[in-house]
């Protein structure tokens, strides 16, 4: 069919009689055809490849030299023939009438083929136009988790790819969905008035219910009575639209809500490519409302989870500084008696205070710790500088020699030759080598070693590097148990049996700051044999 509404149609004339062909021709051209015509096999395959036609005139003795064509066909036959009704159907549209009626009828059957192609043709396109229409209202209800969005984004989208009055939407309650409802009416309407069979809660959802599980849609009369009023919570106004359509939403065995969608007066029947759209959009709807949901629980859950890690990290900097002020009085006095302000000393009674003090000490460190673990996940950016590694190292092994020499252990340092260097925070790198070599000292039996060494290395591909080892001859790490070890306050097995203090926070405290300088921290254990720990740190580049 021409695509241009006043240019004439175009006719393909096939017929092997040259009497019947003439006047065919004739009459077509007569009712303002462009005509083409074939007298067998060859020229109407010839004719058919040359050009398209808006309708094929074919007698019946050339059918089987006639192709699958998207133009309509009309045969002519004799009454004693036999129609085969499979040949009719594998073309698009097909009608026959006899050779020996006026060719004016045969005019007339093919400008009816004719209009009967440009109705499916505009079908065709009303229905690719709704499908885009309503593939846009789901991709709409898929873009958003917000349900009071996705709810209005389905009741506009439906009304204005329909053509509709009014469309309604509520869901049911149900563990799975939120509670939602939403309406929307054409342009200038007042809101419609809900059908009865969906003015009570009860009866909507024993009607969606009943859909649901038959897999339907329910069409509703026509026009209700003037005035009549809708239920509890249905949308206002007077008047109730006509051709309206009820369709259930649901997932699995449960429905979840209903859509209401009401057409005017003139609008025609509900077809089965319609019908079929809504359902397709009522699927992506249940499961776009269940996302949001399961999506929305799981937010609230992340802020209550979020408030209760701020509570204990406020908790943690309250209790901290709760213990650092008696503490303080505690060394200070301690330092008081150790210098002689309160008098000589008895040598028992200073062996006493060095336990105390002892202890004052390793309070403090928990403290440090503690607190540093409650500013983990809000501390600010690192102060960064360059820091020799061989003098960090030196100065923290000289500040945990007298633990090492109260438990009888060789403590040992070996740097790397010349000046090594790294872009780091000084004070936060101190706490890491620190915590490693105290905890190596801690879970050595006394007599053993501890030994902490510094090295160069530069793997092909990667930026040089500064490997910091502390090796000891402890007790070892169980090997189901090393991958646990950065977790804050995880205590091996083997540690809490032999009743070796500690929190639990020094190595998950280490592994962190490592991280935040780009390094990395790694472990290797034997038990029994000791434990190794090493620091890769990012060589500053002038080094």
């Amino acid at each position: 069919m021409t695509n241009d509404a006043s240019a004439p149609n175009r006719a393909l004339v096939a017929d092997p009689d040259p009497g019947r062909l003439a006047e065919t021709v004739a009459a077509l051209t007569a009712a303002g055809f462009m005509v083409r015509s074939a007298h067998d096999a060859g020229s109407l395959a010839a004719a058919l490849r040359s050009e398209q036609s808006d309708v094929l005139v074919v007698d019946n003795d050339l059918r089987e030299f006639l192709p699958r064509n998207d133009a309509p066909v009309l045969l002519l036959l004799d009454p004693e023939d036999e129609l085969d009704v499979t040949a009719l159907e594998g073309w698009t549209i097909a009608d026959f009438t006899y050779r020996g009626q006026p060719p004016a009828f045969r005019v007339h059957r093919a400008l009816v083929l004719i209009a009967r192609a440009a109705e499916r043709t505009r079908r065709r396109s009303e229905a690719e136009s709704l499908r885009e229409s309503l593939r846009k209202v789901s991709a709409a209800i898929r873009s958003t988790i917000d349900p009071d969005r996705i709810a209005q984004h389905l009741v506009k989208g439906i009304g204005e790819a329909l053509g509709a009055e009014h469309v309604w939407f509520t869901t049911f309650p149900d563990t799975r969905v939120p509670q939602v409802s939403a309406e929307w009416n054409a342009p200038g309407l007042v809101p419609g008035v809900l059908p009865g069979e969906l003015t009570g809660d009860i009866a909507t959802f024993e009607l969606a219910e009943r859909l649901w599980a038959e897999a339907e849609v329910q069409p509703l009369p026509k026009r209700a009575p003037a005035g009549e009023s809708g239920g509890a919570g249905a949308p206002g106004g007077a008047g109730a639209p006509s051709a309206s359509v009820v369709v259930p939403v649901g997932e699995g065995d449960l429905v979840l809500g209903v859509i209401w969608i009401a057409r005017p007066d003139t609008a025609q029947e509900w077809t089965r490519a319609e019908i079929g759209l809504i359902q397709h959009v009522s699927g992506n709807l249940a499961y776009g409302l269940m996302q949001s949901h399961l999506i929305g629980a799981q937010q609230q859950v992340m802020y209550k989870l979020q408030e209760l890690d701020q509570a204990k990290t406020d908790f943690l900097t309250t209790v901290n500084h709760e213990l650092r002020t008696p503490l303080t009085s505690i060394t200070a006095y301690l330092d008081m008696m150790r210098s002689g302000a309160g008098g000589p000393l008895p040598a028992g009674v200073e062996r006493m205070v060095d336990v105390i003090s002892r202890n004052a000490e390793r309070l403090r460190r928990l403290i440090e710790d503690m607190l540093t673990v409650s500013h983990q996940d809000t501390s600010g950016d690192l102060q960064l500088s360059r820091v020799n590694v061989g003098t960090l190292l030196r100065l923290v092994v000289s500040t945990l020699q007298p633990l090492a020499d109260s438990r009888s252990l060789s403590l040992t340092v070996m740097h790397a030759p010349g000046t090594v260097t790294v872009q780091a925070d000084e004070a936060k790198l101190e706490q890491v080598f620190a915590n490693i070599i105290s905890n190596a000292i801690k879970f050595t039996p006394d007599g053993g070693h501890v030994a902490v060494s510094s090295g160069i290395t530069s793997d092909p591909g990667t930026v040089p590097s500064v490997v910091v080892s502390v090796e000891d001859t402890g007790v070892g790490i169980p090997e189901t148990e090393i991958e646990q070890v950065f977790t804050r306050f995880f205590r091996a097995s083997n540690a809490s049996t032999a009743a070796i203090p500690g929190s639990g926070l020094g190595l998950a405290i280490a592994h962190d700051i490592v991280e935040r300088h780009s390094g990395r921290l790694d472990v290797e254990s034997a038990l029994g044999v000791g434990t190794t720990v090493s620091v890769r740190l990012p060589l500053d580049a002038e080094s």
